[in-house]
């Protein structure tokens, strides 16, 4: 019985061989990752499956994380996003600089995502009023611009300027102030558990001393009641800060903020609460739209991109610009009296 089907499928495939290679090829052509990425809108992420906190109030409503999706381009993939009007297609150099790699790029992500999550923690306990602290502060490279002159290397992190002790991003702003163009600083880092002196040529844009480099923080922050955060390993970057310190704050104070409504955000956040830019805020804004979601809290600064976004596709969603958190804690809480 066995003989006799072997026979059969050799018997088939002899027969058919032309046909079974070119299928082969085909497949292989097919799948080939071409030097281009393609953007498309995503979809949102109920904060509720990333975040629990103990004893925390119920909520009617739900905050959400919107995502930009981004992926090679293949030949199908390529054809089709060329006439889809939803779907950018960009090149492998814009995406990736020519100055660092993917693994480079998941690290910076990955580090922002860490850092967007603990300054959410300290915002939203704070403006709570619950008990917040932050230690172990430190200040890690994950970004090097192409033009900067400097032997820094992503994932040193900063230990002293000139002697100064650096402790936070801040410390490095101010430090380098007292500097000039062109001087060469010294930069104490640890990377692979060694200490290391780099250097590093000042330089002015916008009148200002910079190194060309994007500094990333990590912190230990102790809260008052336990919490859980827990993002799948495909997910980073620092875009959902806002939206969890937002979820955070509601978590923790008895007056439900969401009104039943299922609510958008994005932007970065800072220990201050201010709420920084982004990018792909269109792609969020259509992922929203297609989700049914009633309201989207969307940076100040990114405010115009999106408007015009809504405006042009007459896209029935709420837009909220927004500086900092206190305005949409403030905004929701005024939203059932003002009849949005």
């Amino acid at each position: 019985m066995i003989n006799k089907l072997y026979e059969k499928i050799k018997s088939i495939i002899k027969e058919n061989y032309k046909f079974f290679v070119v299928l082969i090829v085909l497949g292989v052509v097919l799948n080939i990752k071409l030097p281009y990425y393609i953007y498309a809108p995503g979809g949102l992420i109920d904060v509720s499956k990333r975040i629990s906190i103990e004893d925390s109030y119920d909520v009617s409503g739900s905050f959400n994380l919107a995502y930009v999706l981004e992926y090679r381009a293949t030949i199908p993939s390529i054809i089709y996003a060329y006439f889809n009007k939803n779907l950018d297609i960009y090149n492998y150099n814009e995406v990736v600089p020519p100055n660092e790699t993917v693994e480079e790029i998941e690290f910076r992500n990955k580090m922002m995502l860490e850092e967007a999550n603990e300054n959410a923690l300290y915002v939203g306990f704070k403006l709570a009023g619950e008990s917040v602290s932050l230690s172990n502060q430190k200040v890690y490279v994950s970004y090097i611009a192409v033009d900067a002159i400097t032997d820094l290397k992503i994932g040193d992190e900063i230990i002293t300027i000139e002697n100064d002790q650096v402790t936070c991003k801040n410390d490095l702003y101010e430090y380098i102030k007292k500097y000039n163009e062109n001087d060469i600083i010294n930069i104490k880092v640890i990377h692979d558990n060694e200490v290391i002196t780099r250097k590093a040529t000042l330089q002015k844009t916008s009148n200002r001393n910079v190194i060309g480099v994007i500094l990333t923080e990590t912190k230990d922050v102790k809260t008052s009641r336990e919490v859980d955060i827990n993002f799948k390993k495909s997910e980073s970057g620092p875009s959902g800060g806002f939206i969890m310190a937002l979820s955070i704050y509601n978590y923790l104070t008895e007056y439900d903020l969401t009104n039943g409504l299922k609510i958008v955000g994005t932007g970065t956040i800072d220990e201050n609460g201010n709420v920084g830019s982004i990018g792909g805020v269109t792609y969020k804004i259509k992922a929203a739209v297609k989700e049914k979601a009633s309201v989207f809290f969307v940076p100040a600064d990114n405010y115009e991109e999106a408007k015009e976004t809504v405006d042009n596709n007459k896209y029935n969603i709420k837009l909220v610009k927004v500086n900092n958190i206190s305005e949409a804690i403030e905004y929701l809480k005024n939203y059932s009296n003002s009849g949005n």
